[in-house]
């Protein structure tokens, strides 16, 4: 653990434009496949085709829209923020 130690130290001692970089190697790392071994890529692409349906409903009038307060008000947030 002493060597994590001082790697985190050294980390946390960068300026935050240059511990983006490492943070964000690190998040694809863990990104590379989920828990069923679905590849990254395959997740990006199904979440792709998912948006353009759901954009196509949209423009075909088949989609009923929601407001912010409507949309918060439904999943429990409130309006208040």
């Amino acid at each position: 653990m002493e060597t994590f130690d001082r790697l985190r130290s050294q980390v946390l001692s960068l300026a935050d434009c240059e511990r983006a970089e490492p943070a964000h190697d690190l998040i694809t790392s863990l990104d590379a496949a989920d828990s069923t071994g679905v590849a990254a890529a395959d997740i990006k692409n199904a979440w792709k085709s998912e948006i353009q349906r759901r954009i196509a409903q949209i423009d075909a009038g088949q989609a009923t829209l929601l407001n912010r307060d409507e949309f918060r008000a439904r999943v429990g947030f409130g309006t208040d923020c």
